[in-house]
């Protein structure tokens, strides 16, 4: 395949080109028109959760600072000191009222006002501090406590950008019988020689847990173990789903629900009985029985919002691009409010089992990154297959697009919102482009 291929031709319906990977150019432009053009997560509310409170973090490979001041707002500020550009924070995280750049000892307040200078008179009379503030995301907003920001002014609304995916963050948000999380127990930082999209694929491929955590899942016992692996073969009844504007989930809650429903996975052995009476008793009041049903029951999910944000097992993923062949990946494990402490204790003895830097899953999903990334080098098989279920794929009633849990209807919802970013396609409703899904599969 010549290597002349327009951007537009790289991404196609059932495969994409070996280069979105590979080429420095093509990240860039990544840089340009998704992360500095569209909604980025940045971070959950309970980080930054007093007066002061800050931690940094990046916008695509921009340095910024999320940030909340003495009335409770949220900032992102970015991290250059506009006098001679030298970041002005250096911690993952602290709380300070002000920033001092070490470079010349240029001082902003939490909100990003220049608020000091040393040996001011040096510049004159009309030396305008207001115009050397710290330059600010366009926009930020939040969502059930995960905080996003744009640097464009022109993004929709926050709400508007999430539409179908905020049914699944509701689900999460609501394990907690107070209706919030929090993401302040530490983060597990790992990185990898590939490129940002293999982890964003992987978050949402219900087809390689069988194959790259064998090992793990036979070292559960047989009973455990095989359980676990059916959720991931021919035979599932489980979902992935393609939810618009580049999210997707794998769905895998049960189709048929008594009225009662199952208690949640997390609880079967992990603690006492009377902390699991507890927890139930308390969710059943704050919900109802059935809605308790049905947030036990769709706990277990694996969901992506586009462009860098995973939620998987308790835990938030952000995804951080710092190169084409260079990724890292931060994670921060949530606790639930308003639950007896052993419940959120076996939340994050179970996070730690798989995802932790010395767990049983984390090691996998990287060693397959980095050989997807030495396999891409070779020449001559230019495309990368994403066919698996296509031809079975069926459209919702709510504009949602299904597969089966194996299939890639995932990374087919990625790719086609890749595409209209960085092509610059106009971009359809969630139920316009179901709709010419179903009329282009049945020509």
């Amino acid at each position: 395949m010549p290597s002349h291929l327009k951007l537009e031709e790289l991404v196609q319906d059932s495969r994409v080109h070996r280069r979105i990977y590979l080429e420095q150019e093509i990240f860039d432009l990544e840089m340009e028109r998704i992360f500095e053009s569209n909604w980025v997560f940045v971070g959950h509310e309970s980080e930054v959760a007093e007066t002061g409170d800050y931690k940094t973090v990046p916008i695509g490979t921009q340095p910024a600072i999320m940030t909340r001041d003495e009335h409770g707002d949220i900032h992102l500020l970015m991290n250059r000191c506009m006098h001679r550009g030298s970041t002005i924070c250096q911690e993952h995280r602290g709380n300070s009222s002000a920033f001092r750049c070490w470079y010349h000892g240029w001082t902003y307040n939490n909100k990003g006002d220049l608020i000091g200078v040393p040996y001011a008179d040096g510049y004159g009379s009309t030396f305008d501090r207001s115009k050397f503030s710290l330059i600010k995301a366009a926009r930020v907003e939040s969502y059930r406590g995960l905080v996003f920001a744009s640097l464009s002014p022109d993004v929709e609304r926050l709400t508007d950008y999430l539409a179908n995916a905020k049914h699944y963050i509701d689900l999460f948000m609501d394990l907690s019988p107070a209706g919030e999380v929090e993401a302040r127990s530490g983060v597990h930082k790992y990185g990898y020689d590939g490129n940002w999209k293999f982890q964003m694929e992987n978050g949402v491929d219900g087809y390689h847990p069988n194959f790259v955590h064998q090992a793990f899942f036979e070292t559960q016992g047989k009973g455990l173990g095989r359980k676990v692996m059916q959720l991931f073969t021919g035979n599932s009844d489980f979902e992935s789903k393609d939810l618009g504007n580049g999210h997707a989930i794998l769905d895998m809650a049960p189709k048929h629900r008594s009225g009662k429903g199952p208690v949640s996975n997390l609880l079967r052995g992990a603690t006492s009985q009377a902390s699991s009476d507890a927890y139930v008793s308390d969710m059943t009041r704050r919900y109802g029985e059935v809605r308790t049903a049905q947030i036990f029951a769709a706990s277990n999910v694996n969901l992506a919002i586009f462009p860098n944000l995973l939620i998987i097992g308790v835990q938030l993923r952000m995804t951080i691009p710092v190169r084409a062949k260079r990724t890292d990946v931060h994670l921060l494990p949530t606790t639930l409010k308003g639950v007896p402490d052993e419940i959120n204790v076996a939340r994050l003895r179970a996070h730690e089992a798989f995802y932790g830097s010395a767990g049983g899953g984390a090691p996998d999903d990287v060693e397959m990154f980095n050989r997807c990334s030495d396999g891409l080098r070779v020449k001559g098989a230019e495309w990368l297959e994403l066919s698996r279920g296509i031809e079975r794929e069926r459209a919702a009633d709510d504009g949602i697009m299904v597969g089966h849990i194996t299939d890639e209807t995932p990374q087919r919802a990625f790719y086609r919102r890749w595409k209209a970013l960085m092509c610059g396609i106009v971009a359809e409703s969630q139920s316009q482009q179901t709709k010419a899904l179903r009329v282009a599969r049945t020509v």
